[in-house]
């Protein structure tokens, strides 16, 4: 006789790593083949007052499990995808027309840019959502999900051009989710917080944008 696997429980080395500090949720980002950790909070805008020091999430007591998505601190319910990573461009300079810049009273348009090679940010392949983040991924709401985000990021980040270009990150990062998404979803407890079975399944989607789905009008970003 064989029991069950309870498929929202990690092999050890793939348990989500906790800082030991703070008790939230930590980001692994390469860089040069080097892994290190940073706050799930830095990575989203914020700013934190200590570096991080990383556990494993069933070695910390009474851990803060945030949504993935929105940050909101009451996350209820984990969902299981492809690992996904994302390289990260820095710009190291821009280059712009004096005369362009003289005339536009400081806001000249940007000839050149240049870059070089950020962090690689690897996301992993669990995803902790609140209950309202929740009700749009049952249902493969992309583009309410991907609103519901920036409306609760730092204005820093969604002001002016950058709300564009920010949608658009995140639609690429959530299509990807939605795409990939493993049948039911773990319930997060006190007891539980790298989800509890039994995992309820997911709804038969209806949406256009769901894969196999019927053919949908691109949506801008």
């Amino acid at each position: 006789m064989t029991s069950a696997t309870d498929p929202t429980t990690p092999p050890p080395q793939e348990v989500p790593p906790y800082c030991r500090t703070c008790r939230r949720a930590l980001t692994r980002v390469s860089h040069g083949g080097a892994v290190d950790f940073i706050h799930a909070t830095d990575q989203r805008g914020g700013r934190t007052d200590h570096p991080a020091r990383p556990a494993p999430l069933t070695e910390i007591v009474d851990p803060i499990i945030e949504c993935d998505f929105c940050s909101s601190p009451d996350a209820a319910w984990i969902y299981l995808c492809a690992d996904q990573q994302t390289d990260t461009r820095i710009v190291t300079s821009r280059t712009m027309g004096l005369h362009d810049y003289q005339q536009r009273h400081h806001a000249a348009r940007t000839r050149n840019v240049e870059t070089t090679a950020g962090p690689l940010q690897v996301w992993g392949e669990r995803w902790s959502a609140c209950q309202g983040c929740a009700a749009l991924i049952e249902s493969r709401d992309l583009m309410g999900l991907v609103a519901r985000v920036t409306d609760a990021m730092p204005a820093k980040l969604t002001r002016g051009t950058k709300l564009p270009h920010m949608r658009g990150l995140l639609h690429e990062t959530y299509r990807a989710v939605f795409a990939t998404l493993r049948p039911g979803r773990g319930r997060i407890t006190p007891d539980h917080p790298l989800g509890r079975c039994p995992v309820e399944p997911h709804p038969p989607s209806t949406r256009a944008d769901e894969p196999g789905g019927s053919p949908a009008v691109q949506q801008p970003t």
